[in-house]
């Protein structure tokens, strides 16, 4: 699949600023507020919050019981909430199980613990294409599982909020919470991707 953002995807984006501008122009939109919201996904709503919330499962039985049970409550513990962040649910991957996430409708995904979605998460192919045969896409986009892995796709709905708790890789024993969140990126948040240790078995750099 490609990650080269679709012509459907520029046109969705001019309609966006047609829109925005019409209502700027009938001032039906507060002063600042799109900058404020702009700023806010920019720099609040980031898969590296996720990546903390993974890795506290990963160390802390309690919190990984709490985030299975009540992902909302879990990631509020960090102060993960806010728009789209309402309803999360977790999905735990084992050995033998990979959760995938799509939108079939939209773009829909928990913004404050996966970030925004990239362009191919909305694109009609991988909405369409991840519910009919999760495993050629996931090898096409770089997974390729066994036959003795189940693959389960998750369909996002505007009640629900799905995020991945990956599986904690092997050969991590002994690393900090920061270390494990390093191998934690939107792609395994959503499923399409693995976490996995560094060819050479060290530590991610934390300077």
């Amino acid at each position: 699949m490609s990650n080269t953002p679709s012509k459907a995807a520029a046109s969705a984006g001019a309609r966006a600023v047609a829109l925005k501008n019409a209502l700027v122009e009938r001032e039906l939109i507060p002063e600042g507020y799109i900058e404020k919201f702009t700023e806010i996904m920019e720099n609040d709503f980031d898969p590296a919050n996720g990546a903390r919330v993974v890795a506290r499962a990963w160390v802390d039985p309690a919190y990984r019981e709490l985030l299975l049970r009540d992902g909302t409550a879990a990631c509020d513990q960090f102060g993960y909430t806010g728009v789209q962040g309402e309803y999360i649910v977790a999905l735990e991957n084992t050995p033998t199980l990979q959760n995938v996430i799509v939108c079939t409708l939209c773009s829909c995904t928990a913004w404050p613990v996966l970030g925004l979605p990239p362009d191919w998460y909305k694109s009609f192919e991988y909405r369409a294409r991840v519910v009919r045969e999760s495993r050629t896409v996931l090898r096409e986009m770089g997974l390729d599982l066994p036959p003795e892995v189940e693959i389960r796709v998750w369909d996002t709905t505007a009640e629900t909020r799905y995020m991945v708790l990956p599986f904690r890789p092997a050969g991590t024993e002994g690393w900090t919470e920061q270390e494990l969140a390093s191998l934690v990126t939107k792609d395994v948040l959503i499923g399409i991707a693995r976490p996995e240790v560094p060819v050479n078995g060290s530590r991610a750099d934390q300077a």
